[in-house]
C-alpha cells in the first residue's frame, strides 16, 4: 500500500485482488450499506418543488400517497413503498417505476416490490386514454397474484395522491420507517 491509504485496497483490478483487499472493503461497505436509508430520504427530497404540471409536487404526492396508506392502517413496509414509489422520477422519466422497484426489491415483500415495478402501467388506467394509449395496459397482467393490490395501490392511493389541501405527514415523520426497513435486507446477493 504505498500511497499511504492502509484502508483501501491495493489492486488495480479486481484480478490482482486479496483477501486481505477484500476484507479492507468489506469493513467500509457495512457502515456504508447501514445508511442506505438515509441517502434514499435524501434523494427524496430532490423531488421538493418539481410540479412537472401536477397540481402538488412530486415529494407531496409521495407524502400524501405514504399518509393516506398509513392513515388506512398499511404495515410500514407497505407505507415505505408508498413513500418511494415515485422516488425515480428524477432519474428515470421513462422508467420511474423500475428505479423504485430496484431500490426497494432488497427491502420488501415480494408482493411490494412487485406493485412498485408495476405501479406505473397500473396508473395509466387513469389517464393514458387522454393521451392517446391504451389505457388498459395494466390488463396484460391480469390473473398475475399481485394484480388487485397493485390496481388497489393506485385507486385508493396513488391516484388519489394530487390534492393540494390534503394535511399529509410531513417526511420527517416517515424518516424512522425508512430507517428501520432499510436497516437490513430481506434478500440481497451481498449478504450471507
Amino acid at each position: 500500500m504505498s500511497d499511504g491509504h492502509a484502508d483501501r485496497a491495493s489492486f488495480t483490478a479486481m484480478t490482482e485482488g486479496t483477501a486481505e483487499d477484500w476484507q479492507i472493503i468489506s469493513s467500509h461497505f457495512v457502515p456504508f450499506a447501514t445508511q442506505v436509508g438515509r441517502r434514499v430520504l435524501d434523494h427524496l427530497k430532490l423531488l421538493d418543488g418539481d410540479f412537472g404540471g401536477f397540481p402538488v409536487d412530486r415529494l407531496q404526492h409521495s407524502l400524501q400517497t405514504a399518509t393516506r396508506a398509513h392513515r388506512d392502517g398499511r404495515d410500514e413496509d407497505y407505507v415505505v413503498m408508498a413513500l418511494l414509489h415515485d422516488i425515480g422520477d428524477t432519474l428515470g422519466s421513462f422508467n420511474h417505476p423500475d428505479i423504485a422497484a430496484a431500490i426497494l426489491k432488497p427491502f420488501m415483500p415480494e408482493e411490494y416490490h412487485w406493485i412498485a415495478a408495476q405501479h406505473g402501467v397500473f396508473q395509466g388506467y387513469y389517464f393514458f386514454h387522454y393521451l392517446g394509449m391504451d389505457r388498459d395496459l395494466r390488463e396484460s397482467f391480469r390473473g398475475h397474484p399481485h394484480f388487485e393490490a397493485c390496481a388497489e395501490f393506485c385507486e385508493k392511493y396513488d391516484q388519489a395522491a394530487f390534492d393540494p389541501a390534503y394535511d399529509s405527514a410531513p417526511l420527517q415523520f416517515f424518516e424512522p420507517m425508512v430507517m428501520r426497513v432499510m436497516s437490513a435486507p430481506r434478500q440481497s446477493m451481498y449478504v450471507k
